[in-house]
């Protein structure tokens, strides 16, 4: 995807976001009781920025996360340090997560600092240089500042859907003359603006993903190859990992967070090689790239926070 067409569709996106929920608030607040649904809003904003500045510390407790030091791990570190530096921004911590699946997420706030795990399982899986790759990635995020980004755009849907939600409730079980009918056209406006702005965040998110993937590919020598094969094979490994399908509800609570999605390994493997081995990494980034993406695909990417694997492989390879 060309940088100048992939950042209008970003401030696009953001744009259609930011729009639709300010012309609601204004419509809402101008007819009905403004000091209810400020109270709300103002809880709802709170709700959110509280929850932004402690994630960290919930993230590291679900994902078993701790920090590495240079002395423990030179050449994760050494990366890390490198590619920071490479990127313009300064070095965030470095943290191993101990979960049994192959993956890398970049989070953090301003009390707890810009951090960038990787789990145990994707050292095990990748090359050194893939590793490097999916570094990049990351640091992509932390210098577009999606961790933020995606936190605000994302406070909208989860404030629309309290407004219908507590507007419904009232005019359910509230007095009747409150005029409960418009409070219920008022609910159920609220909750499908709710899912229209999902939609858009989600859009925005893989937007996001792209343009990560591009960092990766400027500041990592040969990036798209190293990326493709290590997103390829993330994909591929996730898939064969049967103990993580058991378990998958317990690590998708932040699958946002990750350079692949998790939740969609069984989906984007149909694209991949079927036996348990393949002949060269190569192989496996041309079967995916040879791979047509469906009609179901197409819909399905539309629920998801992470781009379709064989459109996110092709725009790599437009890179290369």
């Amino acid at each position: 995807m060309n940088l100048w067409k992939l950042r209008f569709s970003i401030f696009g996106t953001l744009a259609i976001i930011f729009g639709l929920s300010t012309l609601f608030l204004t419509v809402l607040l101008s007819l009905t009781g403004i000091f209810d649904y400020l109270t709300l809003i103002v809880f709802v904003v709170l709700f959110n920025f509280v929850q932004w500045l402690f994630a960290p510390y919930l993230i590291d407790a679900l994902y078993h996360v701790r920090e590495v030091s240079r002395s423990e791990d030179p050449k994760l570190y050494g990366m890390v340090e490198h590619l920071s530096l490479k990127s313009g921004i300064k070095t965030p911590k470095v943290m191993i997560a101990q979960i049994p699946l192959p993956n890398a997420f970049a989070y953090g706030s301003p009390i707890a600092g810009s951090r960038v795990a990787v789990t145990t399982e994707l050292l095990k899986t990748l090359e050194g240089e893939e590793v490097e790759a999916v570094i990049g990635h990351e640091l992509g995020h932390l210098k577009h500042r999606d961790v933020q980004v995606m936190m605000f755009v994302s406070f909208l849907p989860a404030l629309f859907y309290w407004i219908g939600y507590v507007t419904f409730m009232s005019s359910a079980y509230g007095r009747k003359e409150r005029n409960g009918g418009a409070a219920a056209i008022i609910g159920i406006v609220s909750m499908l603006l709710y899912w229209v702005l999902t939609l858009f965040t989600l859009h925005l998110s893989r937007l996001r993903e792209y343009y990560a993937d591009r960092h990766s590919a400027t500041i990592v020598e040969e990036g798209p190859r190293k990326l493709s094969e290590g997103l390829a094979k993330i994909v591929h490994s996730t898939k064969n990992l049967k103990r993580f399908r058991r378990n998958v509800g317990g690590f998708s609570s932040f699958k946002s967070l990750f350079i692949a999605d998790p939740d969609r390994a069984e989906s984007d493997a149909t694209s991949l090689v079927e036996t348990r081995t393949y002949l060269t990494d190569q192989k496996l980034v041309e079967k995916v790239l040879r791979s047509e993406v469906t009609s179901f695909d197409r819909v399905m990417e539309l629920f998801s926070s992470h781009p379709n694997i064989v459109k996110r492989l092709r725009a790599l390879k437009e890179l290369a």
